[in-house]
């Protein structure tokens, strides 16, 4: 019970303790020579180019935002120009004009990040155009929002502050270290979730606080990506339809660079719900080929121009098997057709566009009987639906241009049994299984089932991190990670015990998930305290078993919440 105590009161503790960066880089105080973000009361302006893509000019609000978070000054942005006072310089190598000249000048050597996929350079350049300023460049667009964010975060603004409320810490003065030159990149190209099994938590929550999975809804989920550097979602799916339910869904997804796809049983970007809506004949590709192929050039040319994975191949209707057999040649058909379409719709040679067939469940033996498909298309593998991996290129394979992916499971609906409840994961478990699968050389493709967002704060925090880096941690450094975890989120002044609590909490789910547990799961029978045994009674004595309290009574329950309300 004293456990269960200490873990509420760690809970309710957001409520009141300031989140931590994760990151030193930002200081409170400037022992050295310093370039200061904010101090006496004043905050650094921002600098950008109203030439840069939009992607960077929309997060650049968001760094506006953070600033008056963490200060309570909201900056001043300057567009196309160079202030006299020391600034913050946000923008991109291939549409700023302003890091352009930056470079050009030569005050600021992008070598490090250049021609890479997403990756940001943090430097301090003194004495552009008469004043100190401190350069946020990006390779690409998604790179600088990367840069943004990677300050934001360390300047104490946690990936989770809108989600889980968690506070964000007041400091009136900022500083970063003149001899600041941090660069980095991703290491797997596309990293993302997939929200699924969302009824009824998410799914009630969404439609009382924004009539629906609308935009207003997925701006939040796509912020949310971001700031963990994602850049990839398979959007909600039970019943609805991303594409369907509000048409600024995927205009709000190219507004913040989200890469779209759709699940692995949801073919040429349709959702499934879209085949009762709006199909007409059998799920079946044998008796339905043209109603098939018109329905999915539909989801092709809405689509038009913005940033997307098809997926390719079929499975039954309801996420079941195709066939009782083995059909390899019905599906290679089914896989050449769909990307006949994709040419006919797009106008572009298929291998140019983003695909991904993934061998989930039956669709293995497929690949195991020989079935392989077209180079440039992504083979996602995936894990049994419980966190272990179920198989990988073999090491020392020739590369594939399309690469390889992972679709792994925080949350599983299907035989034979459920778990969706609670946190049942070990990010021990995770570290275990990715770092083996891009050791095998699986780094294009990363998506992990979420279900409902909430509660995989922690483990989805993790995969995020370990997709950016997966070789950033070793088996050592995870005890460490609750406790900066705990940290960032809950303050630092209970991170230990916070921390020991979550890695204790999701051991034991991983034991025994609570879906899983029945009246005989656990003895609540003990030896009584007479002392009698089988020897003196003639009957074996009831096995001790640990008894775990799962919940809280219901009046601790009314504490705590757990969807934001806003």
């Amino acid at each position: 019970m004293r456990a269960l105590l200490l873990l509420l009161t760690g809970l309710l503790l957001i409520e009141s303790a300031p989140a931590q960066p994760l990151s030193s880089y930002v200081q409170d105080a400037c022992p050295d020579d310093c370039f200061a973000l904010a101090e006496n009361g004043r905050v650094v302006s921002i600098v950008a180019s109203r030439a840069d893509d939009p992607v960077v000019l929309r997060a650049i609000e968001d760094l506006a935002a953070d600033l008056e978070r963490v200060t309570g000054r909201r900056p001043v942005v300057h567009y196309d120009t160079w202030p006299a006072e020391p600034s913050l310089v946000v923008g991109s190598l291939a549409h700023s004009p302003l890091i352009r000249e930056l470079v050009e000048t030569g005050q600021l050597a992008p070598g490090e990040i250049e021609g890479r996929w997403e990756a940001f350079l943090l430097q301090v350049v003194p004495d552009v155009r008469g004043a100190d300023r401190l350069v946020i460049a990006g390779s690409d667009p998604r790179g600088t929002v990367f840069g943004i964010y990677d300050l934001s975060r360390a300047m104490g603004v946690s990936p989770w502050y809108w989600w889980a409320d968690v506070p964000v810490p007041h400091r009136p003065a900022l500083y970063v270290a003149r001899t600041l030159r941090r660069t980095d990149y991703p290491r797997v190209r596309y990293r993302g979730i997939f929200i699924n099994d969302e009824a009824p938590a998410l799914s009630g929550w969404a439609y009382e606080k924004f009539g629906g999975f609308n935009h207003r809804f997925y701006a939040r989920v796509f912020e949310l990506i971001l700031r963990l550097k994602g850049n990839y979602l398979w959007p909600a799916m039970w019943g609805r339809s991303f594409f369907e339910e509000d048409s600024l869904n995927i205009l709000t997804a190219a507004r913040y660079g989200i890469v779209i796809g759709t699940s692995h049983h949801e073919p040429m970007l349709r959702a499934h719900v879209e085949w009762q809506w709006y199909g007409k004949g059998p799920w079946d590709y044998t008796k339905n080929a043209a109603t098939l192929q018109a329905f999915w050039r539909e989801g092709i040319r809405r689509m038009k121009h913005n940033k997307a994975i098809v997926t390719v191949g079929m499975r039954g209707d309801g996420d079941e098997p195709m066939s009782e057999e083995t059909a390899i040649e019905l599906l290679e058909r089914i896989i050449r057709d769909q990307r006949r379409i994709l040419a006919e719709e797009t106008g572009r040679d298929p291998s140019e566009i983003p695909q991904a067939w993934t061998i989930y469940k039956e669709v293995q033996d497929y690949y195991e009987k020989g079935m392989r498909v077209p180079e440039d298309i992504t083979i996602v593998f995936t894990d049994d639906n419980w966190g272990n991996v179920r198989l990988l290129p073999p090491p020392g394979s020739p590369p594939r241009k399309g690469g390889y992916g992972m679709y792994y499971h925080f949350d599983y609906v299907g035989a034979p049994r459920s778990y969706k409840w609670i946190n049942t994961v070990q990010i021990e478990r995770t570290w275990e299984q990715m770092r083996l699968t891009y050791r095998h050389g699986v780094d294009r493709l990363w998506v992990v089932n979420v279900g409902d967002i909430k509660p995989m704060e922690l483990p989805l925090t993790f995969f995020m991190d370990m997709a950016w880096d997966p070789e950033r941690f070793t088996a050592a450094d995870l005890p460490r990670y609750y406790e900066r975890w705990a940290a960032e989120q809950f303050g630092p002044r209970y991170a230990a015990e916070i921390a020991t609590l979550l890695a204790t909490y999701t051991k034991y789910n991983a034991r025994r998930k609570p879906e899983l547990l029945d009246a005989d799961t656990y003895s609540l029978h003990t030896t009584g305290s007479s002392g009698a045994s089988s020897r003196t009674t003639g009957r074996r004595p009831p096995v001790r078993r640990p008894f775990l309290h799962a919940c809280p009574p219901p009046t601790a329950m009314r504490s705590i919440s757990l969807w934001p309300i806003r």
